[in-house]
């Protein structure tokens, strides 16, 4: 049973409480995090890394695992076993919006069309950095679905994302891994 999702507010306003998050959580607690990987994955790692390494953690690894990092509560403390899964999939840079991408189904002529749409805004043209193109894309295939704008958790409802992915399985893979054995 999950007792609470909780959103930081961003990426710099997690970093800043993880340590204060985890030393005030009570016994048996279990905290999952999933967090952008944005542009430097490694960075990132590092910086939660070495919040674990700090407060007593063991075995935490040099990079994070591709199925999705699961570290057990330090001997002899009350702070939680942790989770930590990297959007998009523990290997590469990125955002939530990459995970997705693995999500529309393959060969679709569409979000082919999406991506030469979005690739041929002219460069002044274009209102959003490189690293938000994601974005882009998928909001833009979105909006070309049977009912434009819906949210992205009802857009897998209606199909226009496709859960029956290898990705999702190692996302849920990891969420059962860390919550439910």
């Amino acid at each position: 049973k999950l007792d609470e999702i909780k959103e930081h507010g961003g990426v710099d306003r997690l970093l800043g409480s993880f340590s204060t998050h985890l030393k005030g959580s009570e016994d048996g607690d279990i905290v999952g995090v999933i967090i952008d990987a944005d542009v430097d994955i490694h960075a990132r790692w590092q910086s939660l890394r070495n919040t674990l390494i700090h407060l007593g953690y063991q075995n935490v690894t040099d990079n994070p695992s591709p199925d999705g990092s699961i570290f057990d509560s330090p001997t002899g403390t009350l702070l939680p076993r942790v989770g930590i899964w990297m959007m998009p999939d523990n290997q590469n840079q990125g955002i939530l919006e990459d995970f997705l991408r693995f999500l529309i189904p393959t060969g679709s002529r569409l979000f082919d069309h999406v991506s030469s749409s979005v690739a041929a805004i002219p460069q002044g043209e274009r209102r959003f950095s490189a690293f938000a193109e994601p974005k882009a894309l998928i909001h833009t295939w979105l909006a070309w679905q049977a009912e434009p704008g819906k949210p992205l958790g009802t857009s897998i409802t209606a199909r226009y994302l496709d859960p029956d992915v290898a990705q999702v399985d190692i996302l849920v893979s990891w969420l059962d891994r860390l919550f439910f054995l």
